[in-house]
């Protein structure tokens, strides 16, 4: 799903630039081809936000509400496992019946399953998937629905040969290293743990994992509210579902769903063990509005961002008013990651923080 409308899950980019209007002319150069003559090589190429089809890019259609909004669609012939599993099998029935076989060599059946393959292909619909984005001039971000490596990398490759432009993931190390000149890479990781050893916690995604569990301790223990520059006072949460994991002994990964899971003796038991949590459900709420997600804490992916309600009807101003609330959305966001790479910084700060941190692990609930 796009920007349009319902819950969004996508990640962010920098750019080295911000669009020109002679951009718009480089992604109409790059449409998606015509699909008539098809086969079964994949094509991919740029259309419009209205839907996957949409070839007509120029200076009117590329803009939405005064932001960019295009789709990188891609588009490819397959013929189902299943159907192709089923027209091969018939047809060695066929062949086998016919020159009175009891079996066919693997040799042959992998013949027959191609020549299937190639008659059914032709009659295939194409199969169409769309990776969408938004331009925000405000921010100079953009906002993408490319959340696995594959799609990220689609993405940002044909941006640069389209429009020269390059886009760098906004993740917890490249964020560091804009907001406060920190090698994130190079961080040691911090064992919050009472019970083990510092020479057992990795170094896997260590600034978002600690900045997970700095935020879900911040919302318990430093009151959880915020007065953010631009945004105003925000109150914010962490709840399940929750992901834990540690690479060490035993099992890496504890994943709880069901009740209360931030308030339940399994993650004391998780906490103390050194995991850290690798995706949880956080909430901003300013006054009656609400953002909701899932962090991906390893890469800052936003999963299924549920934003307050518009109050437009027409698609130009209902777009406008959830891309004002993903500019907030940003800001809150961005405005606590700071927040933590600032207490991260001094040495002296953040060692009170790791102690108060453990006690806080340390006096969860305990197992009944």
């Amino acid at each position: 799903m796009g920007f349009d409308n319902g819950s969004i899950s996508f990640r962010m980019f920098y750019v080295d630039r911000d669009f020109k209007e002679e951009d718009v002319e480089q992604f109409s150069t790059r449409m998606l081809p015509s699909l008539e003559a098809l086969m079964d090589d994949e094509v991919s190429g740029w259309v419009g936000s209205r839907h996957l089809l949409d070839r007509h890019i120029d200076e009117h259609s590329a803009y939405l509400g005064g932001y960019l909004y295009l789709t990188l669609a891609q588009a490819v012939k397959k013929v189902p496992k299943a159907l192709l599993d089923v027209e091969s099998t018939i047809e060695e029935i066929a062949i086998m019946e016919a020159e009175k076989k009891t079996f066919l060599r693997q040799a042959e059946r992998r013949k027959i399953k191609q020549s299937v393959a190639g008659a059914l292909l032709p009659k295939m619909p194409p199969q169409l998937k769309g990776i969408n984005f938004v331009f925000d001039p405000r921010s100079h971000l953009i906002y993408c629905t490319a959340t696995s490596i594959k799609q990220m990398d689609s993405f940002a490759v044909t941006l640069q040969k389209t429009t020269g432009i390059s886009a760098q993931p906004a993740t917890p190390e490249t964020l560091a290293d804009k907001m406060e000149g920190m090698d994130a890479f190079s961080w040691k990781a911090t064992n919050f743990s009472v019970d083990m050893n510092d020479d057992i916690v990795d170094g896997i995604g260590t600034a978002g994992r600690e900045f997970l569990l700095w935020l879900w301790f911040c919302s318990e223990m430093r009151g959880g509210m915020a007065n953010i520059p631009k945004v105003g006072e925000v109150a914010y949460m962490i709840e399940g579902p929750l992901v834990l994991e540690l690479e060490a002994i035993g099992a890496f990964e504890t994943t709880l769903r069901k009740g209360i899971p931030t308030h339940s003796a399994e993650v004391r038991t998780a906490l103390l063990a050194a995991k850290k949590p690798k995706k949880a459900t956080v909430k901003f709420v300013r006054g009656e509005e609400e953002w909701s997600f899932t962090l991906d804490a390893d890469s800052f992916i936003f999963r299924g961002l549920k934003m307050p309600e518009t109050e437009a009807f027409d698609r130009i101003g209902k777009f406008q008013e959830r891309m004002i609330l993903l500019d907030t959305f940003h800001l809150i966001f961005f405005h606590f990651y700071q927040e933590f790479l600032k207490e991260r910084k001094k040495t002296s700060e953040w060692n009170e923080t790791v102690q108060s941190m453990r006690l806080w692990i340390k006096n969860r609930p305990m197992p009944i």
